[in-house]
């Protein structure tokens, strides 16, 4: 299986997003958004714990499919940013993030399937957002 990262912020999903569904060549891949937390300068590690938990486990999962995948890695910003609740990712009516890490499906022009942060570590439950939507 593949798993191809694209990185995206707040300035530039759209355009990743728009540059995905455009693609030909994604036609028949999987298509995940996971909406992270940005590293600290200082330590290059995220700034949040449920991040650093699950960002290994998502990758190692996705990983392991056959499918092949784009995960569009969402970095929101740095805590103070992610915390207005004005945030762009906040206020999305497609997206309705309310938590970091959040990891969704995405079928080029709406969520078909999600997990919460607080779910978003737990390889069972990545699977089966894989299912064919409907």
């Amino acid at each position: 299986m593949t798993l191809k990262k694209l990185d995206a912020d707040p300035s530039t999903l759209e355009k990743v997003l728009e540059e995905l569904k455009s693609d030909e060549s994604n036609r028949n891949k999987i298509n995940f958004i996971l909406f992270l937390a940005n590293n600290e300068p200082t330590t290059n590690r995220s700034w949040c714990p449920d991040c650093v938990r699950a960002e290994p486990v998502i990758y190692k999962t996705l990983e392991e499919l056959p499918e092949e995948v784009n995960l569009v890695r969402a970095y929101a910003g740095d805590r103070p940013t992610w915390r207005n609740p004005m945030h762009p990712w906040r206020v999305d009516p497609r997206f309705k993030v309310t938590g970091v890490p959040t990891l969704v499906r995405w079928d080029g022009e709406s969520v078909k399937g999600r997990l919460e942060d607080y779910q978003a570590h737990v390889p069972n439950l990545i699977r089966p957002l894989l299912a064919p939507s409907t």
